[in-house]
């Protein structure tokens, strides 16, 4: 919007500085001084042409740069001794615009030109001082013009370079931060995670030596250490290396089915479809999907069984994860973390996410996602 409004307001600006400018010119000349009638039409055209020429010196200001010169020099054969107004301002605008050899060059011939165009027409047949004298004050106004341009130009090049200075400093910043996290959690979750792991390996390794079956939630405990250690790990990889390290997607669901299994669930997977290319994005958002509908069964729902059904359908892959749990028809979900994080995931890449009661008892987290990136 702001973009939008901006274009229109430098529109109207080139429209009104043409508008102007071709008046100013075309009043200059009706009340100036020519040797002849003859050639009147072609140079009130070529004055206003010239003025107008210049609503477009921001889209083309090159074109605009050889239209304006061609004017001045076609109004001042035509015996109209008007000054190259508008060839000025679009000195300045090829300028602005990085166009300077082109200008240059331009100018050069202008400069040759114009004097020529004058003596055809007989204007300025005052001498060769009063000549020189006029070509000296020429030169000194395409200077200035072209100066100006060029002193703008620098100007918004610095201002460029000082937003991506702030831009590197503000992404230096958050590299900074980002390896912080990381230290933190190393420091924290991690050394506590394998402790955790440690003692349950430590236990199931004592129950087998001395023969005396080992409790699954036991060996339930001592996978899950693995699995939480290697996620935090490449969570902290992650985020060391701003996301190069490729996190678990598709490939990494059977195994969560699988270890699911190990804690009494009834876990089952079913996938329809033939799969196509999925994007990396989507490919770690469904696996995370998976994991906290796995995880939440597990630890609120009381569930005997559990689906995980994945439908790959053309120019989307379809997501579904039912239970036989608690849960009743009518009660409202309670969004947790782990249900906003899922729902973040799926708004982010143009999916829709429902998560809610089933109509027969249970719940059931189901997710659309499109295979295109979101526009």
């Amino acid at each position: 919007m702001s973009t939008g409004r901006f274009r229109v307001r430098a529109s109207v600006v080139d429209w009104a500085i043409a508008v102007g400018v071709a008046a100013a010119l075309l009043i200059t000349g009706l009340s100036g001084q020519r040797s002849g009638a003859h050639l009147d039409l072609l140079g009130h055209a070529s004055l206003a042409a010239g003025g107008l020429a210049l609503a477009a010196r921001r889209r083309a200001p090159v074109v605009v740069l050889a239209v304006t010169g061609l004017c001045a020099v076609t109004y001042q054969a035509a015996g109209f001794d008007v000054p190259a107004v508008a060839y000025l301002f679009a000195v300045y605008a090829a300028v602005r615009a990085g166009h300077r050899a082109v200008t240059v060059a331009a100018s050069v011939t202008m400069l040759a030109a114009l004097p020529l165009a004058a003596m055809a027409s007989g204007l300025h047949d005052t001498g060769e001082a009063f000549a020189q004298a006029r070509g000296a004050l020429e030169l000194a106004w395409l200077i200035a013009a072209g100066a100006a341009g060029e002193a703008l130009r620098q100007a918004e090049r610095r201002a460029e370079e000082a937003e991506r200075t702030r831009e590197e400093i503000a992404r230096r910043r958050a590299d900074e931060e980002r390896l912080h996290i990381a230290r933190e959690l190393h420091d924290s979750l991690v050394h506590q995670i394998s402790i955790i792991k440690v003692q349950a390996e430590v236990a199931v390794h004592v129950a087998r030596k001395k023969g005396e079956p080992v409790p699954e939630a036991l060996l339930a405990i001592q996978e899950a250490g693995r699995e939480a250690t290697r996620e935090l790990r490449a969570t902290l990889q992650v985020l060391r290396d701003d996301d190069t390290a490729p996190p678990r997607g598709l490939d990494h669901i059977p195994a969560l089915v699988e270890r699911a299994r190990t804690t009494g669930l009834d876990a089952t997977l079913t996938i329809r479809g033939e799969r196509p290319d999925v994007p990396a994005a989507l490919d770690r958002t469904v696996y995370r999907i998976v994991q906290e509908s796995l995880t939440n069964i597990a630890r609120h729902a009381a569930a005997a069984t559990a689906s995980v059904q994945i439908d790959y359908r053309p120019g989307a892959l379809a997501v579904r994860i039912d239970d036989d749990g608690t849960a009743t028809p009518g009660a409202a979900p309670v969004p947790g973390v782990g249900l906003l994080g899922m729902r973040e995931r799926v708004t982010a890449l143009g999916g829709r996410l429902r998560a809610a009661p089933r109509g027969e008892g249970g719940f059931s987290v189901q997710a659309e996602l499109p295979l295109e990136p979101a526009s």
